[in-house]
């Protein structure tokens, strides 16, 4: 009796180790196919949301602006993080989280203003 338990156990192990490797294989490629079709672009931008901790959407949800407009990113940021100042009862939390906003879109404006120069046009607006 004991030895067909540990039969049944080492083929269930067996099987979900299998399940397992062909799911890891899986992921592995959906992740090499999703950068490549990021493009050289999307690897800096995702460094930047790794450095920052935010992705580029969060950051523009947090400072509600819709198209990275570097006058409106300023405007938005001073009002939100004069809002949020501890001294006027406002979320040291919040506040944070406005700063990482603006300096993850300030990193974002700086990698399309790169790209620009690399192809001799204007920085986009």
């Amino acid at each position: 009796m004991a030895k067909y338990l540990a039969q049944i156990i080492v083929m269930g192990v067996q099987v979900v180790g299998r399940a397992f490797a062909r799911a890891l294989r899986q992921e592995f490629a959906a992740s090499q196919a999703a950068a490549d079709a990021r493009g050289r672009a999307g690897h800096q931008s995702a460094a930047a949301s790794n450095l920052s901790g935010l992705s580029l959407q969060e950051a523009q949800q947090i400072l509600n602006i819709s198209k990275l407009n570097p006058e409106e990113v300023q405007k938005n940021y001073e009002h939100l993080f004069k809002v949020n100042d501890k001294s006027v009862g406002g979320s040291f939390y919040l506040q944070s989280k406005v700063v990482r906003a603006k300096e993850r879109l300030d990193e974002e404006l700086r990698i399309q203003a790169q790209e620009d120069r690399e192809k001799g046009t204007t920085p986009k607006t």
